[in-house]
């Protein structure tokens, strides 16, 4: 099947963003002081790459070349990434913010995508599909560092 190219560039972009995911969370697990971080941070990259293969595949299926590198956008963040690690000294609580607020950009992206009234509804089910497992990994996210934040006001 030939797929309309607002699908296809629509897929491809989430895909990237997801690959900047993957990265951002790699990363985070090389950085983090924590053993019980670093397995969470390499769960969700795990989970991630298993979100590229499936957009990866409707994209294909669509008849286009799905992308396989991640945003320029992304290779800043993880710059930042290793900056903010660095000043800190691989503080476990900076790192679980910076990567909450890479997950607030991966959320919205997918939020942002669902909106768009020009894909078809094929493209509509993978990208809510994939969604869940995103909404999933922000919200454990945000909770962790909202825990984190409790546990240091006290």
């Amino acid at each position: 099947m030939i797929g309309s190219s607002a699908d296809i560039r629509t897929l491809n972009g989430l895909i990237a963003t997801t690959v900047d995911s993957i990265r951002g969370y790699q990363e985070a697990a090389s950085e983090a002081e924590n053993s019980r971080f670093r397995e969470l941070f390499q769960h969700f990259a795990q989970d991630r790459q298993r979100i590229v293969t499936e957009l990866q595949a409707e994209v294909g299926r669509l008849g286009g070349k799905p992308e396989d590198d991640g945003t320029l956008a992304g290779a800043a963040h993880r710059g930042w990434l290793d900056l903010k690690s660095a000043l800190t000294g691989h503080d476990d609580r900076a790192i679980v913010n910076e990567v909450e607020r890479g997950e607030d950009h991966i959320k919205g992206k997918f939020e942002q995508a669902m909106r768009d009234t020009d894909l078809s509804a094929e493209t509509r089910r993978v990208i809510e599909h994939c969604y869940t497992s995103v909404r999933q990994g922000h919200d454990r996210m945000r909770d962790l560092k909202h825990g984190l934040q409790r546990t240091e006001s006290i």
